[in-house]
C-alpha cells in the first residue's frame, strides 16, 4: 500500500568507531561515562533543511498540538516506504515531499562507551536521552541481563492512562541495547 511506511536506524560498532545511519525519528544514543551522546538527528518536518525540501516538492506542513505534520498527516519528514508521498517524476528521490536519504554519522570509539540505545520514537516521546541511559545503565551496573533491562525500558515507557498522557506511552515501541564488554 502506498500509505504505508517505516523508519530506519541502525549502527555499526566497529574497532575504533561507531557507524549510525538514520531515516526518520528513530534514533540511536551512545551512554559514554554516564552522558547520553546522540548518534542520529531526528527527521521531523519542522527542520529547516527538512521544511524547505517537503515545500520544493509540493507538500505543506500543518500545526497540530502534537507537533507539525507533512500534509497534515506523517509527523516525520523521512522515512522507507510512505510511496504517495514520493510521486514526482520530475524530482529525485531525495527531493520527493518524503525520503529515504539517511544521515550518516560516524563518531569515535572511547574507553568510556558502555552501550548504544537504538529506538523509535515511541520511546523517545517518552524518555530524554540522558533518562533512558541513565534507566539502562543503572540496571546494568546491578549485573541485569541486557535483554531483560530492554523489556524493563519499554514497559517504563508504556502509559497506564492515555487520558492523562494525551497519548504518549501508547506509541509503538521498539528498542535495541549494545552492551560493550
Amino acid at each position: 500500500a502506498d500509505n504505508v511506511g517505516c523508519t530506519a536506524i541502525c549502527a555499526l560498532v566497529r574497532e575504533n568507531d561507531i557507524v549510525a545511519a538514520n531515516a526518520g525519528d528513530s534514533r540511536a544514543v551512545l551512554c559514554r561515562g554516564g552522558q547520553a551522546v546522540e548518534l542520529s538527528f531526528d527527521h521531523k518536518p519542522a527542520s529547516e533543511v527538512e521544511k524547505s525540501r517537503i515545500e520544493a516538492a509540493g507538500g505543506y506542513l500543518e500545526d497540530t498540538p502534537g507537533g507539525a505534520r507533512v500534509n497534515g498527516n506523517l509527523n516525520l519528514s523521512r522515512a522507507i516506504g510512505d510511496l504517495e508521498y514520493k510521486k514526482r517524476s520530475d524530482l529525485q528521490p531525495e527531493q520527493q515531499i518524503i525520503c529515504s536519504t539517511p544521515d550518516v554519522l560516524i563518531k569515535e570509539r572511547s574507553p568510556e562507551d558502555e552501550f548504544v540505545i537504538l529506538a523509535c520514537d515511541g520511546v523517545w516521546d517518552v524518555m530524554t536521552n540522558q533518562a533512558a541511559c541513565d534507566f539502562v545503565r543503572e540496571r546494568l551496573l546491578k549485573k541485569m541481563d541486557v535483554t531483560q533491562v530492554g523489556i524493563e525500558l519499554l514497559d517504563a515507557c508504556i502509559t497506564p492512562d492515555p487520558q492523562q498522557t494525551q497519548g504518549l506511552g501508547t506509541d509503538n515501541m521498539t528498542a535495541v541495547i549494545v552492551k560493550f564488554s
